[in-house]
């Protein structure tokens, strides 16, 4: 029986900052940036945005796009690292909105027997909402689920990881009747807890607290959107997890060389360049070439062969991350969804091709698996107008990006924006406080 996804749709925030505006404020070279890591744009929310508006954006335009009964949905699993709240799913914020916009036609509380929840394991928690969704359709064909990846990447200002900021949502309907990809039965896995990108609890004391309510405990424990990273030993803690993962795969299938039969390998892209720039050591062991010094890593990194393989294989989904920045959970998704575009826009026929799939969490985490594009793939992938989206967003100005960021702003900067908004906040009612509300605007 084939499961898989059978439609797809995402949300990009309107908003994006140049990322030569970026380098140039912050005393980069814009090369580096431009064409080093592949940057170009920033994708960022308004004031009003946030991972539940990003995540309701791209459930709702799959369901009016595709003509989906929201009662045939059995799930909604949300892969999110920007949770809203420690024990309120994410999920149920999207849910609840989407349920009032489609009220009028379908009823009152659509999504009353549909069961939603939030994953989470850094970027890689939709991926994980992905391979429970094609789980739960193994055992229930005739059922459906919704997988959303959603997420703001936030970096503290001025940090080594600013300039990879972004943001949006991408969801799938997982189904027996894969009309975009039918994704194979086999996971290659690999674990290791370490602390390689992290957002803890800060720890301060209340005196060094202005104004501090007196009911507050001495020891204060904060939590905030930066994360605590080292990006060097991440790349190697991605590097290694993909490659174990990968090792993990072929003992399943009994592949020799699996990546060769891929049309396309789809990875999480906290950068643009990230994925062709970790797969080298693969791609060594695998050709049997020399990997064990720095110069012979960037040997293989600059060989005619490798460079062939890239645009072959990898180029076509890097081009979307390019123009939005790192999604987290969604950018793995979204550079499925820059390859697809490509090759209809190309009038590239890809019915039967398989894909494959590398997917990285920080913590860490990777899992690899493949699935073979459908003979309806094209009737999917003709409601996105994916590239041409990404053309009508807003540029901003440094300045407004800083005050974005730092929260300043009280109204949102795109005053024609038409969508899902956070109306207020509770900051009164002692039990409803931090309660967060919604509506769609324009």
């Amino acid at each position: 029986m084939a499961v898989g996804i059978e439609a797809a749709s995402y949300y990009v925030p309107s908003l994006y900052l140049e990322i030569r505006d970026l380098a140039e404020k912050r005393g980069i070279e814009p090369a580096k940036l431009e064409k080093g890591l592949g940057l170009h744009k920033m994708g960022l929310p308004d004031v009003h945005e946030d991972a539940a508006t990003f995540a309701a954006e791209a459930l709702l335009r799959l369901i009016k796009d595709y003509n989906i009964h929201p009662k045939e949905i059995s799930r909604i699993y949300l892969g999110t690292e920007s949770a809203l709240d420690a024990a309120k799913p994410t999920a149920s914020y999207a849910m609840q909105m989407v349920e009032k916009m489609l009220e009028a036609e379908f009823g009152a509380r659509v999504f009353k027997n549909c069961d939603v929840v939030d994953m989470t394991f850094a970027c890689i928690g939709a991926v994980d909402a992905l391979h429970n969704a094609v789980d739960f359709v193994r055992v229930n064909p005739e059922k459906k689920a919704v997988v959303i990846a959603s997420d703001y990447a936030k970096y503290e200002l001025a940090s080594s990881g600013e300039y990879t900021q972004g943001g949006g949502a991408v969801a799938v309907l997982v189904s027996s009747k894969p009309d975009l990809i039918e994704i194979e039965n086999n996971w290659g896995v690999a674990a290791e807890s370490v602390f390689d990108f992290f957002k803890p609890r800060r720890h301060f004391k209340k005196e060094d607290l202005t104004n501090a309510p007196e009911n507050f405990p001495e020891n204060i424990e904060i939590f905030t959107d930066e994360p605590v990273f080292d990006g060097q030993y991440s790349n190697q803690c991605y590097q290694d997890r993909i490659r174990e993962a990968y090792d993990h795969y072929k003992e399943i299938t009994g592949e020799n060389k699996p990546y060769e039969a891929w049309k396309y390998l789809i990875f999480h892209l906290p950068y643009a360049f990230h994925g062709k720039r970790v797969f080298t050591e693969i791609y060594s062991l695998e050709n049997g070439l020399s990997y064990e010094t720095p110069e012979e890593q960037k040997a293989v990194a600059k060989s005619e062969g490798y460079i062939q393989f890239i645009n072959d294989k990898i180029e076509k989904s890097q081009r979307a991350s390019s123009e939005i920045g790192n999604m987290y959970t969604a950018s793995i998704f979204m550079a499925l969804l820059s390859a697809l575009q490509t090759s209809f826009n190309d009038n590239e026929e890809l019915t039967g091709q398989q894909i494959g799939f590398l997917g990285y969490g920080s913590g860490s985490k990777s899992k690899v698996f493949a699935g073979k594009v459908s003979e309806n793939w094209k009737n999917v992938v003709a409601k996105w107008n994916l590239f041409e989206g990404l053309k009508s967003r807003k540029a901003i100005d440094f300045e407004t990006y800083e005050k974005l960021h730092r929260k300043q702003l009280k109204h949102s900067v795109n005053t024609n924006y038409k969508g899902f908004g956070l109306k207020s906040v509770e900051l009164e009612n002692p039990v409803l406080k931090g309660a967060r509300y919604y509506e769609y605007q324009g």
